[in-house]
């Protein structure tokens, strides 16, 4: 959400005193006997200092109100009492900055304008109420200062300060004034918008008893609900659904995002509770939606994503044009950082992972998830997505001891993997360690020409291991493996369930294998 802009100011913060002409400096120190001398003898009071402020400036910023008097008696012209800084502040804003009724009533007696606008586009109103100075402020109001129109750069109203300053009193003045409640700044931000975004519970109360629109929308369509459930305002979230606002107005041009989606992607659980149960579930089903589910994963939000799908919202949901995935476990581990928590509860509460998940896996080398999802009982067939598959794993294939041996030890058929181009392009370690849940010296044809013409140029490892007779234990391990079928074998307590000796467990989990190839994070006992 776009806020108000910031505008950055020249800094004319170092006033060198050597620039100050000495009425200036009398002014300043509020010295009006010096004053009073210099006058006599001729001294300009119009001299600029190095930030272009002059006599006046001087003694309306430091309420130096007999020097001031003295200067305007010297100088009254309209074109003095108006004259600017260099950041185009006249007398009156410093005053009304500052506070300084005094200074303030002098000025506007003398002619000072209270609308006059700075380089800024701001207002003696504006900065008044920035400032919280309620006595100028009626001052200025009673002078004529405009109560509407944009009284800064960013089109912000005083009610629109007012109402970020959360001062109540200030608020109800300027209503009273007829200031108008609906006024918009450059992205369309009314008043009550601001309380709700920057959570000013008073100033949202204030504007709502006024009458002021709750279901207002910024340029972008964003609502006051929309914007309180984004930054975690829940006392104002709950302060705009009882007074009519609607968790239901879409917050965006392409009208699939709602408050439950901000509050969910934040991880505003408190806010989400409220949420759902008034928000209406097509949002989740629609086909031209987004499921809040996204949202969560997107923030990676455990407790906001447990909650909605606790509460009935499908871990499977609808496929996301927006944010160009297909599912949410799709997006949970394309994201650059830790998602094994995101995907344990998508999994815990039945979303399906396929070839394709383990596929992508591999493709952004979310190892511990491929792992997640080969315990989590990811069928292994039918296989409708191998060519990709064999592609990326390919290109995984130097990181192979991270998921080859989960994939191999889960009941993953070797042979799909004995293919050129796993053959041609993977390490000879690699190559061997797929080869040892084979019996290799009875592969199809086609995969032993393969395999020779890679053994002529490979070394002598890989040509040992090919020469070699696999032993008697290798195919009877082989054999009651494919007797057993690939979700059990996906069960490392299903094995260590089966009546055989502790010893033989271990070989039927490839403990030599494991052990030979120094596989990290497979212990012995622990294939899977």
């Amino acid at each position: 959400m776009r806020l108000c802009r910031l505008v950055k100011r020249m800094d004319f913060t170092e006033a060198y005193s050597d620039t100050c002409s000495s009425v200036g400096l009398a002014a300043r120190e509020g010295n009006v006997k010096v004053l009073r001398n210099l006058l006599k003898k001729g001294r300009s009071v119009d001299v600029a200092d190095n930030r272009g402020w002059m006599p006046i400036h001087e003694a309306s910023y430091h309420n130096s109100v007999e020097c001031l008097q003295m200067l305007i008696h010297k100088d009254p012209s309209e074109n003095y009492i108006k004259t600017k800084t260099f950041e185009g502040f006249c007398a009156l804003h410093l005053a009304a900055r500052q506070g300084h009724w005094k200074i303030a009533q002098i000025l506007l007696e003398a002619g000072a304008d209270p609308n006059e606008r700075t380089l800024e586009e701001t207002t003696p109103l504006f900065l008044a109420v920035e400032n919280g100075q309620m006595d100028v402020i009626r001052l200025l109001l009673r002078h004529g200062a405009s109560v509407n129109g944009s009284h800064s750069m960013c089109g912000w109203n005083s009610l629109h300060q007012a109402s970020f300053q959360e001062n109540a009193e200030i608020i109800k003045l300027l209503l009273k004034k007829g200031v108008q409640k609906e006024c918009q700044d450059d992205f369309g931000i009314t008043p009550l918008f601001v309380a709700a975004q920057y959570g000013k519970l008073e100033s949202l109360s204030t504007l709502i008893s006024s009458g002021a629109n709750v279901n207002c929308q910024a340029l972008d369509k964003a609502t006051p609900l929309f914007i309180a459930a984004q930054e975690g305002h829940t006392k104002c979230v709950e302060l705009l659904l009882s007074s009519g606002a609607d968790p239901n107005l879409y917050c965006n041009g392409d009208s699939w995002q709602l408050p439950i989606h901000a509050a969910a992607q934040m991880g505003h659980t408190k806010i989400l509770d409220l949420l759902i149960p008034l928000t209406n579930r097509d949002c989740d089903t629609g086909p031209d939606k987004v499921s809040p589910v996204y949202s969560a994963v997107f923030g990676g939000s455990e407790e906001c994503l447990e909650l909605l799908l606790r509460n009935g919202y499908s871990p499977d949901a609808q496929m996301c044009f927006f944010f160009g995935f297909s599912s949410p476990l799709f997006l949970s581990f394309q994201k650059d950082c830790e998602c094994l928590g995101i995907v344990n509860i998508l999994l815990k509460y039945g979303a399906q992972p396929d070839d394709l998940h383990l596929t992508y896996c591999l493709k952004y080398e979310k190892f511990s998830v491929f792992r997640c999802f080969l315990k989590k009982g990811c069928l292994l067939a039918p296989w409708n997505h191998i060519s990709e598959f064999i592609s990326y794993a390919v290109k995984a294939q130097t990181k192979y001891k991270e998921w080859l041996p989960h994939l191999l030890l889960a009941g993953f058929d070797p042979l799909t993997l004995l293919c050129s181009s796993w053959i041609d392009s993977v390490s000879d370690d690699a190559l061997i360690f797929t080869l040892e849940f084979t019996n290799w010296k009875r592969l199809p044809s086609s995969a032993e020409k393969m395999l020779s013409a890679r053994a002529s140029s490979s070394s002598r490892n890989l040509q040992q291991h090919l020469a070699s007779v696999p032993c008697l234990a290798h195919l009877c391990r082989l054999e009651i493996r494919a007797t057993l079928k690939v979700e059990r074998l996906q069960s490392l307590s299903y094995v260590r369930q089966l009546p055989l000796p502790r010893s033989l467990q271990n070989y039927l989990l490839y403990e030599d294998v494991l052990r030979r190839n120094e596989i990290p994070e497979l212990e012995v006992g622990e294939a899977t």
